[in-house]
Order: C-alpha cells, then sequence, then structure tokens
C-alpha cells in the first residue's frame, strides 16, 4: 500500500499548487462531462437548461433535496461513480480554494501589504502607539457623526492593524517612497495628519507629502516648536499643530482649572467640544450678532472665533458687529457636532 500513500501524497501536493485557472478549467471539465453522460443516459429532465446546473450543485455536494433525480439505471449508475464522488472533490476543492482566497485578502490587510482604492479619506501617517491609538479613536468618533469619512493608518513599524474592521492599515518601508505611499491612495485622501514620534521624520514627511500634492489638507504635529515655524516658511498650506504642553502647564498654574477646561473642549466622548462649520457660500453676509444668537437659543451652541476664507490666522471671541462673509468657518462650542443647521 505504499504506492498508494505517495499517490496520495502527490495528488495533494499537486492539488494545493492548483492554479485559479486549473480549477475553473477542473470544474467547467466536470460539468460538461457530467452532462454528456446524463444524455446519453437518458435524462433529458436533468439535463435541461434550467434544471441542470441547479441539480448538479445539489447532487454533487451531497445535499440532495431529492425534487429531481435520475430515472433511468444509466443514470443512476453514472450519479453514483461519477458525479457524487468527483463532485465531492471539485466542491471540496473549489470551496477550500475561496477560503483560503478570502483569508489571505483578510490577512493581507492585517498585515498591511493591500492596495487602497480609496477617497476623500483620512490618512495618518506615524505611528506612536497609545498616543496614535487615542487619536485614531478621536478621528473614528468625530466622522461618525460627521461626514463618515475612512480612516487609514500608514505606519512602518512592524505591527499588525491595531484596529481591525474599524480602520484601514497599509505598512510601508518609507515614508517618503512612491510606490509605498501610492498604497494608501494618498493623492484622493481629503486629510493627511503626520504625527511620528520622531520630529525630523514628520518633517521629511511633510515636506514629501507637500511635493506630492500641497492641495491636501495636511496637519503635522512636532515637539520641537522651531520646526513647527521652519515648516511654515517653506510650506505655508500645511497646518501646524504644535506641542502646548508647557504652556497649559503654565496657564494651570495661573488659573487652576485651565487644563481641565481646555481637556473638555478637545473630548468628544463627553461635555461641551469645540466644532467647526462652513457660512454657506451662497449666503448673504451678516453680522456675528445675528448668528450668536440663534446659535445660543435654537441648538445651545456658543460661537467662539471665526476663520476668513483664504486667511490663515483666526479672531477669537469675535466682536458682534463683525461681518461673516459667505465661506467664512465658525467654530464653535457644543455637545455634539450639529448637522442640521437652519440658516
Amino acid at each position: 500500500m505504499k504506492w498508494l500513500f505517495h499517490l496520495r501524497k502527490n495528488l495533494l501536493r499537486y492539488l494545493q499548487r492548483l492554479h485559479w485557472q486549473s480549477v475553473v478549467l477542473g470544474v467547467v471539465l466536470y460539468m460538461v462531462i457530467c452532462w454528456l453522460l446524463l444524455s446519453m443516459s437518458g435524462e433529458h429532465e436533468i439535463i435541461q437548461p434550467e434544471t441542470f446546473f441547479y441539480w448538479l450543485v445539489v447532487t454533487g455536494s451531497t445535499v440532495g433535496y431529492g425534487d429531481y433525480s435520475p430515472t433511468t439505471p444509466m443514470g443512476k449508475w453514472v450519479t453514483a461513480l461519477w458525479i457524487v464522488p468527483v463532485g465531492l472533490g471539485i466542491f471540496g476543492l473549489a470551496v477550500g480554494r475561496i477560503i483560503a482566497f478570502v483569508t489571505q485578502q483578510w490577512r493581507r490587510g492585517i498585515m498591511g501589504m493591500k492596495t487602497l482604492a480609496l477617497s476623500r479619506h483620512i490618512l495618518v501617517i506615524g505611528w506612536n502607539e497609545q498616543h496614535t491609538l487615542n487619536l485614531l479613536r478621536l478621528l473614528l468618533r468625530e466622522e461618525r457623526y460627521g461626514e463618515g469619512r475612512r480612516v487609514v493608518l500608514c505606519a512602518r513599524n512592524d505591527i499588525e492593524n491595531p484596529m481591525p474592521g474599524e480602520i484601514d492599515f497599509v505598512r510601508v518601508d518609507s515614508y517618503s517612497d512612491d510606490d509605498d505611499m501610492d498604497r494608501t491612495a494618498m493623492m484622493t485622501a481629503s486629510c493627511i495628519i503626520i504625527d511620528t514620534p520622531d520630529d525630523h521624520t514628520t518633517m521629511a514627511s511633510a515636506l514629501y507629502c507637500n511635493s506630492r500634492n500641497s492641495n491636501i489638507h495636511t496637519i503635522v504635529y512636532f515637539e520641537d516648536d522651531d520646526l513647527y515655524r521652519l515648516l511654515k516658511q517653506h510650506c505655508p498650506k500645511i497646518e501646524c499643530a504644535p506641542s502646548v504642553a508647557t504652556e497649559m502647564l503654565a496657564k494651570a498654574a495661573v488659573d487652576p482649572g485651565s487644563s481641565m477646561l481646555h481637556h473638555e473642549l478637545l473630548n468628544v466622548d463627553d461635555g461641551m467640544t469645540q466644532y467647526s462649520v462652513i457660512y454657506p457660500k451662497n449666503a448673504p453676509a451678516v453680522t456675528v450678532e445675528s448668528l450668536f444668537i440663534p446659535f445660543k437659543r435654537d441648538y445651545e451652541a456658543t460661537i467662539i472665533g471665526i476663520k476668513y476664507q483664504g486667511q490663515e490666522r483666526l479672531q477669537l471671541n469675535p466682536a458682534l458687529e463683525t461681518i461673516v462673509e459667505p465661506g467664512t468657518t465658525l467654530f464653535y462650542i457644543a455637545d455634539e457636532r450639529l448637522l442640521d443647521f437652519s440658516w
């Protein structure tokens, strides 16, 4: 029986190496042979176009509903000796290949090896462990009540997707390699956030992203304020988020409770939070006063600042007579993001 063992071993090895083309060809040949054998056996009802495929799948997979069955002696022999035994192997091989393909694609996504086909997503470049995890959770929370944009993490660390099923993940060798970064669909992203553990890596990534597409809203976080100012000189469109830890400590020392205030303004899970909305471009110019009262009365929201379109600086606590032009960004405090403004 040694020859039978070797035959089985070689057959399994061959089946494991089969390409999709070979599997599809095997299924087609099996179906053709089944149809010819049943036709020669006089099973005219079973080989009808509206019946044959259904009956073959049900019988070959041994489900066997019994609504159709061979009626001739030859048809029964063909079913017993060819259709069911060979069908089991073909069915198992095809299902196994499908499951293996789906599993492989899922695994590639977890490992960050897939090429994404997304648009208007938020791309986060860099992995800073718990800091990045908190950032991802905040983004998901914001987008759940916002535009619903997908969130993509791009990291060059040897990690798997930290939030499978919630975010997309791409692992790269370099943040400045065209082939690697194209896998993140960065050219069609609506926003790029760069936050790596090293400021110099952050600087290089920011310069690279700006060179690829300077029109994408890019946000960069630095620990060193000098790099923040240097980047703004060369890439004025990039929005930099410098570290405010020192300022927060000083402010809390002079005005106790300031750290809690700023935490509440940034925390989207509980309490009042800072949001923004763009005043419609087809709306007439109005004063802050004409918007301030309705915001407070109808939405329990408070306008705290405005930023005119095309300008870098914003006005905090604007005077009531300040003109709000079409396209102006309004910053406000509210319990949740307001999506149903009645201008």
